[in-house]
């Protein structure tokens, strides 16, 4: 193909499959919530808003979120690790953010390779912090947000600084049963993330309000009361199906349990 031909071709777009089946639509709703704060990503908050609002998906929101450098090299990895061509396959950003089996499938070398490759985790640690993330790898930790998040103690994104109890908080994916909808907000009932003593739990549940945004309306306006919302940074994301709550609380526990092995 010459340059002119190169020229004339106009970028595909699509709608978006509003179910779990578009892993690029999933992903950057999951993206929104810190990059919007300017927190995790490149400042391209007026970008993605423009799909989500639109409806539509090409290369440009799968080249944006690719350039979020601590999110698209986890996918990179597990689907790698599970030889999956597209790292944006719907399977491999649910096992980053919520969970699955993909996760299982990836040797604890590989996911130390990653941490120090591309991470660079190990230039950047002192040695004993750096072994104490080793050991919990070969404890079986996963190549899950909650990891990252929980054991990593230090934000990836713009701020390189160390994580408190509400930023942890609310850089975990939670999950939460809709109690009540009032228009566009919804009324949650969740176990928010506390401290016992030096421990990190998750607590009693307690009900919380999220707000969906403009552009959730044709993705929620089927949630009812009864379903689960997966919440990030305050923005919820997508109803979950039981088996997915499931998945996502055994691997938030099990990363909060590695945690508090060295708090």
């Amino acid at each position: 193909m010459d340059s002119t031909q190169q020229q004339s071709v106009a970028p595909q777009t699509r709608p978006f499959d509003r179910s779990s089946g578009d892993g690029v639509a999933r992903c950057a709703r999951y993206a929104i919530g810190p990059n919007k704060l300017h927190l995790c990503g490149p400042d391209v908050g007026t970008e993605v808003f423009a799909y989500l609002r639109s409806g539509e998906s090409d290369a440009g929101l799968t080249n944006i979120l690719s350039q979020f450098q601590t999110l698209y090299p986890y996918l990179q990895a597990i689907a790698a690790a599970n030889r999956i061509r597209d790292p944006f396959d719907p399977r491999v950003v649910e096992a980053y953010w919520i969970g699955n089996e993909l996760l299982e499938q990836i040797p604890p070398k590989r996911y130390y390779d990653h941490l120090v490759d591309v991470v660079a985790l190990k230039k950047k640690y002192p040695p004993a912090r750096f072994q104490e993330v080793v050991d919990k790898i070969r404890q079986g930790a996963r190549m899950h947000h909650s990891f990252h998040v929980l054991n990593l103690y230090r934000r990836t994104g713009h701020e390189q600084v160390d994580h408190t109890l509400e930023t942890f908080a609310q850089c975990l994916v939670s999950w939460g049963e809709i109690m009540a909808i009032d228009g566009p907000t919804f009324t949650v009932r969740s176990r928010p993330l506390v401290v016992e003593g030096h421990t990190l739990v998750l607590g009693e549940s307690v009900e919380q309000q999220v707000r969906r945004r403009l552009w959730d309306d044709d993705l929620l306006e089927s949630a009812n009361v009864g379903d689960t919302l997966s919440i990030h940074w305050g923005v919820p994301c997508e109803v979950l199906s039981a088996a997915q709550v499931t998945s996502l609380e055994r691997y938030t526990r099990y990363h909060l349990a590695l945690a508090n092995e060295t708090l």
